[in-house]
């Protein structure tokens, strides 16, 4: 068992002196979208400062907590607060949470951000299911020895946002009266906004829409075997596509407009994961 393996072993077994309850689903909240936390039933609470070798969040609309309870029935683990590698962590740390949800239970795993709008088609306020990521923070998780406690060496990423979730995700969509966008999320280190020219770039390679998160997570949770579906909330148009300025008051007021849609989602999606 390598560091990585035992600093797992030692959060999980904190986390788990701390509930009653086994999680199946994990759910990573992105900016502003912490608000799902507020429905979790049976709330255990623990401050991610509590955990041992958890980093802390230090973003703007990321509370720093992780919640364990129920959901729409189901018991899962929440996390109010994600960690960017633009805050200074490695990819590993950034993805740390992920081999600590494995580890006490999780299969199922719900990623959520607030991203830029790549595709002009879009609009902010849409919701898009991610169908494919494209890695261009310039760093991977797995990077280093492997363990084999964890996952594969060469973990495939043929799927890495499970088809099956996709389909429940739009399905679910439909149902409560609204379609879902869906598309390629590219990554990048952050945390300046892209340029212009950076946006075109990415709209020639396949890119939809562009944040500063979550493919070291997915990456990881592949490796451990968590079957995954990812949604971005478009929170604002990326650079040079309105002639305005952006800033992160931007995201956040998109994602307080959309929320009740994003709730009526996710609790609609849990029962059926």
């Amino acid at each position: 068992m390598n560091l990585q393996a035992t600093h797992v072993r030692e959060a999980a077994d904190y986390i788990g002196s701390k509930i009653s309850v086994k999680p199946e689903v994990g759910l990573i909240m992105g900016s502003g979208l912490g608000i799902l936390g507020d429905y979790i039933e049976e709330a255990v609470v623990i401050p991610y400062s509590d955990i041992p070798h958890f980093p802390i969040s230090t973003v703007e609309g990321h509370a720093g907590e992780l919640m364990i309870g129920m959901l729409s029935g189901r018991p899962v683990v929440l996390m109010r607060g994600r960690f960017h590698m633009y805050e200074g962590y490695g990819p590993d740390l950034t993805a740390f949470p992920v081999r600590v949800m494995k580890a006490i239970g999780v299969s199922k795993l719900v990623v959520t951000n607030a991203a830029g709008g790549v595709n002009t088609n879009f609009s902010p306020g849409d919701l898009m299911v991610i169908s494919d990521h494209i890695n261009f923070q310039g760093k991977n998780p797995l990077v280093g020895p492997n363990d084999n406690e964890l996952g594969v060496r060469f973990p495939d990423m043929s799927q890495p946002y499970s088809k099956r979730l996709r389909e429940l995700a739009s399905n679910t969509a439909m149902e409560q009266g609204f379609t879902l966008q869906e598309g390629v999320y590219i990554a990048v280190l952050g945390p300046s906004y892209e340029t212009p020219a950076e946006i075109r770039m990415m709209r020639v390679m396949g890119a939809d829409a562009v944040g500063m998160s979550t493919v070291a997570e997915v990456i990881a949770a592949n490796h451990a075997g968590i079957e995954v579906l990812g949604i971005s909330c478009i929170s604002n148009m990326a650079s040079g596509i309105l002639n305005q300025p952006l800033s992160h008051d931007e995201v956040m007021e998109t994602t307080e407009r959309v929320k009740s849609r994003f709730l009526g989602l996710i609790t609609g999606l849990v029962p059926s994961l």
